[in-house]
């Protein structure tokens, strides 16, 4: 495994994040692939042994029970000190919108509930999870700097946003003293790449680590064509993001599985090599040893610029999806 600073933090990450949001409670969530407690933590601790140290989970996966199924196996299998724990907080909820909970409450609120869940007294990076376009960034930016302040956070990170967000964000924070984002966690991989108009390249200038999910586009990256798992089947809201693209998407999944068979490994290393040259360390969800397995050769991997060219050639500018496909503001009469 190999290690990187986090953008302008002191946090020094393995190249892989391993990704938490198929552990937990699946009667608290969707995810048919769900793991319980024992298997999340054989994922863990085999994550660990193959130097991983950086774990990402949210408050929002399994109603917070995936934070609480990471947090004991963190507890028995690794040193706090010598892990990296990232976890996200939600929006205000409409009730405590009507209720007059303010930002600042909410965060010190929903991140208490995180810290009992994950049984810790500090996370190293917490991240706002989207755009919350009901209360003033102002708000958000403040109440997350008094947890820096109270030591209860020591950086925070962004999910889902436009660079435009995290530049505003950015300035104001600056502006006020308080800590600024030093991470964005936003959807990038060979098949989705609408990131490299603006996020990448500001990201580059200001030294922000890019730490995207769906590194493997919800497992089509890992797979030929007309091959299938449970998760593709069953994964109704990664259908939702890439479905509408399949035709084209399947062209640059052709040449991945192309120089893997070339080379003699696996689309999955193949995938990883390509996004490992344009991140900091992208999250990998994992609930297999092989997954894992694959992502850490991935780590060791260089492609040619032949080969990365060849992988990059096809790609067609792609629609918003998902969540960045609703970022957008509430409208008001």
């Amino acid at each position: 495994m190999k290690y990187v600073k986090l953008g302008n933090s002191e946090l020094n990450v393995s190249r892989i994040c391993m990704g938490c949001m198929g552990f937990g409670d699946a009667g608290q969530g969707q995810h048919a692939w769900t793991l319980n407690e024992p298997h999340s933590r054989e994922i863990i601790q085999h994550g660990l042994d193959l130097g991983i140290n950086f774990f990402d989970t949210a408050i929002a996966y399994q109603s917070g029970t995936s934070e609480q199924y990471v947090g004991r196996a963190l507890r028995d299998f690794a040193k706090r000190d010598e892990v990296v724990v990232a976890t996200k907080f939600l929006p205000r909820t409409p009730d405590e919108i009507s209720a007059g909970i303010t930002g600042q409450q909410h965060i010190e609120r929903i991140l208490n509930q995180s810290l009992a869940n994950l049984g810790m007294d500090y996370v190293d990076l917490y991240i706002y999870h989207m755009w919350d376009w009901q209360t003033p960034i102002e708000d958000i930016l403040d109440g997350l700097n008094r947890a820096v302040q109270a030591g209860k956070v020591r950086y925070i990170g962004i999910s889902n946003c436009f660079a435009w967000q995290l530049a505003k964000a950015n300035t104001i924070a600056e502006r006020e003293g308080f800590a600024k984002f030093v991470s964005i966690q936003g959807h990038y991989n060979l098949l989705f790449r609408e990131e490299e108009r603006e996020m990448v390249p500001y990201c580059n200038e200001e030294n922000i680590a890019l730490t995207p999910y769906s590194a493997l586009a919800s497992g089509r990256l890992s797979r030929k064509p007309g091959e299938t798992s449970n998760r593709l089947e069953k994964d109704n809201y990664a259908k939702f993001k890439y479905d509408a693209t399949k035709e084209q998407d399947e062209v640059i999944i052709n040449r991945v599985a192309e120089i893997a068979e070339k080379r003699g490994i696996s689309m999955t290393e193949v995938s990883l090599a390509w996004l490992l040259k344009k991140v900091t360390s992208p999250v990998v969800g994992a609930t297999k040893f092989h997954h894992l397995d694959g992502a850490v050769k991935a780590v060791d991997l260089s492609l040619t610029s032949e080969e990365t060219a060849y992988l990059e050639e096809p790609y067609k500018p792609h629609p918003l999806a998902g969540v960045m496909a609703q970022n957008r503001p509430v409208t008001r009469n």
